[in-house]
C-alpha cells in the first residue's frame, strides 16, 4: 500500500498517533474501523466552482450519511497542491487542470480522471498598465511569475512557443498563484501567468490581461486515486453523481453560484461574476477525445522542459488517465438538494 500509516492505524491507537498521519489517511478497512462506513477526503478549490457548491450545500454528507461515510474537505490552493495531496494520500479526490493531471500521471502518480467539471478560460498573461508589455514577444528578458505544474504555467509556455520566444529568454519565478499576483503588483516581476479568481480580482484592480487564448486552457479535471476507486467505487460514484447534480444546479442558479464563489474566495461579487461568466460548465462531463486532443498537444512540452523524462511516459499516461465509467453511470437525481 502506498500509505503504510493506514495499516498502522489498524494495529493500535498508539501506533496511529506515532505515525503522524493526517486526517483522511486510512485504507477502506481502517476507515471502516474508525467510522463504521468509511471516509471520503475530497478537495474544494476556488478555481472549481462546482466543488464550492457541493461543499456549501452539504450534498455529499447527506448522500453518504446512511452508509456511515464521513466527508473531509481539504482546500487546494492550485493544481500542483491538489496533485501533492493526491500523491501523498491526503486526498481521495482532487481538482486540477488537465495539464496538471497529465503531468502527475506521467510522473507516476496513480490517479485517474473521473469527471470533467468545466471548460474554463481561467488562465491568461497579466501585467500592470504601466509595464510597457502589450504582447507575448515583449516578455523577452523579463521576469514572469507562474506556478509550475499548473495550467497558467503551461499556458505561458504555449504562448511563448506561439510567439517564437524561447522559454530560456524569459526568467520564470515559481510562485504560488496568490504570491504571483502580489509579486506583479509589488514590481518584483513584470508579468504573471494568472489564474481565476485571483486573476479576475487583479483585473478589477487595474491589471491588464494582455494575452488571452481559451484554446491554451486545458479542461477542469476531477481526479481520484486508483486505490480509492478500487476500494470505494460506490463512494466515487456518489461523488460524480454530486458533481453532475451541482452542474445542473449551478447553471439554473447562477446568481447564488456567484455568491458562493465570492464568499469562498473572499472576493467582490462582481469579480466572482466575471469568473463564472468565463467558465463553461455546460461541457460533456465524460473524460474523452476532447481532453485527449488538448493533452496530446501539451504533453510534448513536458518532455522539452524536462518536467517528464520521455514521450513514452506521456503516452502511457494518456492511455491510462481518463476513466468515463463513473460519468456513464451518473444519476444526479440520487443527490437531494438541501
Amino acid at each position: 500500500m502506498k500509505r503504510p500509516a493506514r495499516t498502522a492505524a489498524l494495529l493500535t491507537a498508539a501506533a496511529l498517533a506515532l505515525s503522524g498521519c493526517v486526517p483522511g489517511e486510512g485504507t477502506a478497512s481502517a476507515k471502516d474501523a474508525a467510522t463504521g462506513g468509511g471516509e471520503l477526503s475530497i478537495d474544494f478549490a476556488t478555481y472549481n466552482p462546482l466543488s464550492l457548491v457541493i461543499k456549501e450545500k452539504g450534498w455529499l454528507e447527506d448522500a453518504l450519511a446512511d452508509d456511515g461515510v464521513s466527508v473531509t474537505w481539504i482546500q487546494s490552493a492550485g493544481s500542483n497542491k491538489a496533485n501533492e495531496l493526491l500523491r501523498s494520500g491526503e486526498l481521495d479526490v482532487g481538482s486540477t487542470a488537465g495539464s496538471a493531471a497529465l503531468l502527475a500521471r506521467s510522473n507516476g502518480s496513480p490517479i485517474r480522471t473521473i469527471d470533467i467539471y468545466s471548460q474554463p478560460e481561467w488562465a491568461a498573461l497579466v501585467t500592470t498598465p504601466d509595464s510597457g508589455i502589450t504582447a507575448v514577444g515583449d516578455l523577452v528578458g523579463r521576469q514572469v511569475a507562474a506556478t509550475k505544474g499548473t495550467d497558467p504555467y503551461f499556458f505561458l509556455l504555449q504562448a511563448l512557443a506561439e510567439a517564437g520566444v524561447d522559454a530560456g529568454d524569459v526568467t520564470i519565478q515559481n510562485l504560488q498563484h496568490a504570491d504571483g499576483r502580489a509579486a506583479l503588483d509589488s514590481g518584483s516581476v513584470d508579468a504573471w501567468a494568472g489564474l481565476d479568481p485571483i486573476m479576475a480580482a487583479a483585473e478589477q484592480g487595474g491589471d491588464v490581461l494582455f494575452y488571452r487564448n481559451i484554446d491554451f486552457n486545458t479542461y477542469g479535471f476531477l481526479n481520484a486515486t486508483e486505490e480509492f476507486l478500487t476500494e470505494q467505487p460506490e463512494v466515487a460514484q456518489t461523488v460524480v453523481d454530486a458533481y453532475e447534480h451541482a452542474r445542473a444546479w449551478a447553471q439554473e442558479n447562477p446568481e447564488e453560484t456567484v455568491t458562493i464563489l465570492a464568499e469562498a474566495a473572499g472576493i467582490d461579487p462582481s469579480v466572482a461574476a466575471a469568473v463564472i461568466e468565463r467558465t463553461n460548465l455546460d461541457v460533456d462531463p465524460a473524460p474523452g477525445k476532447a481532453q485527449l486532443d488538448v493533452l496530446t498537444t501539451v504533453g510534448p512540452m513536458f518532455v522539452e522542459t524536462g518536467d517528464v523524462e520521455s514521450q513514452a511516459k506521456i503516452d502511457d499516461a494518456l492511455a491510462a488517465l481518463l476513466d468515463d465509467s463513473f460519468v456513464s453511470k451518473a444519476d444526479p437525481a440520487t443527490i437531494g438538494a438541501s
